[in-house]
């Protein structure tokens, strides 16, 4: 059986995650036992999620335990099986964490077909980011042709889809975006009406000029200075999708200066948790594949590597630095 390397959390960050928050280990791989499987992970995929798994506070999910393998949603290659459904060489995705090897019994275990997708993809546009965005905008934001729907973080792997599949249902997508880069990318690239400079525009102020008509639709990935900036523009009975806090995901919680705006306007503001929602996946996923395959979804992938980077790039990410989907190559 082949070795196995990992990483585990080391330790709790305070704050920002350092890299001594982690630790890699070099392991056996056990024997299979019927109903299992081997995977050799080529592709791990990093995401916000995890920074709030690594504390210890009462959350949606249990806290990533201490000296334990970090969790992470992972593609590869089944190398050996004693379970029925998988067969040496299937290619499959699932969450085996950050490690080059890991053992199934097949839960949460799929098998996907790369002829028309990347295996890679299945961790981004045509896995759980798209999927989320998917969810949100559909379900919680329910576009109309004709509307403005906006996204934070809109460069990155959920943001991202967000836009194009506002685009898709007919609607105006604006985005905000940390840097002209990542904006003319969302812009040019990926087809959205607008994007917003945080780092050098006021949103707020942007905003008027993005949105003429106001915002109907925003999909939430950051928190912060810039929720409060959009709060003014939302037009009345407008829907906010809460997908994720990041401004305060290394620091206190970041309080909503002015919840006036949700009387004044009606807003509804609902948060989601994908994992949640399991038997909307085939549906969302059946329509993210057909898009990536049809070239209508497009997506970029920041990677790293080697799993010894993952920590690095994993801290890269939570500032910011990524650009589209953030994997970590293993094989």
């Amino acid at each position: 059986m082949p070795t196995n390397t990992r990483i585990v959390l080391a330790s709790r960050p305070t704050g920002w995650v350092v890299p001594e928050n982690f630790r890699i280990e070099t392991v056996a791989t056990p024997p299979l036992a019927d109903g299992q499987v081997l995977v050799r992970n080529h592709w791990l995929s990093l995401d916000p999620y995890m920074r709030g798994r690594m504390n210890e506070g009462r959350s949606y999910a249990a806290a990533q335990a201490l000296g334990e393998t970090m969790v992470g949603g992972t593609a590869g290659e089944v190398i050996e099986s004693r379970h029925a459904r998988f067969h040496p060489g299937d290619l499959v995705v699932g969450y085996l964490g950050w490690q080059t090897h890991g053992v199934s019994d097949g839960s949460g275990l799929y098998k996907v077909d790369t002829a028309q997708v990347p295996l890679s993809a299945y961790l981004g546009a045509v896995g759980m980011p798209g999927v989320t965005g998917w969810y949100g905008l559909n379900r919680i934001i329910e576009p109309k042709p004709g509307e403005t729907v906006l996204v934070s973080a809109a460069a990155g792997a959920v943001g991202s889809a967000v836009g194009q599949l506002a685009r898709i249902a007919g609607c105006r997508a604006v985005g905000i975006a940390g840097g002209r880069d990542k904006c003319d990318y969302v812009v040019r690239e990926l087809g959205f009406d607008a994007c917003i400079d945080y780092k050098s525009q006021d949103v707020g102020k942007a905003l008027k000029e993005a949105a003429p008509q106001g915002v109907d639709g925003y999909f939430e990935n950051v928190g912060g200075e810039i929720l409060d900036a959009v709060l003014p523009r939302m037009n009345a009975f407008g829907r906010i999708a809460l997908c994720g806090l990041i401004a305060g995901y290394n620091a206190e919680p970041i309080p909503i200066r002015n919840p006036t705006w949700f009387l004044v306007s009606r807003l509804k503001l609902q948060g989601f948790i994908v994992s949640e929602h399991m038997e909307l996946w085939p549906q969302a996923l059946r329509e993210l594949g057909a898009h990536v395959a049809t070239g209508r979804l497009k997506y970029r992938e920041s990677v790293a590597a080697g799993l010894e980077n993952a920590p690095a790039a994993f801290i890269g990410l939570l500032k910011g630095q990524n650009f589209g989907k953030q994997l970590v190559r293993l094989a």
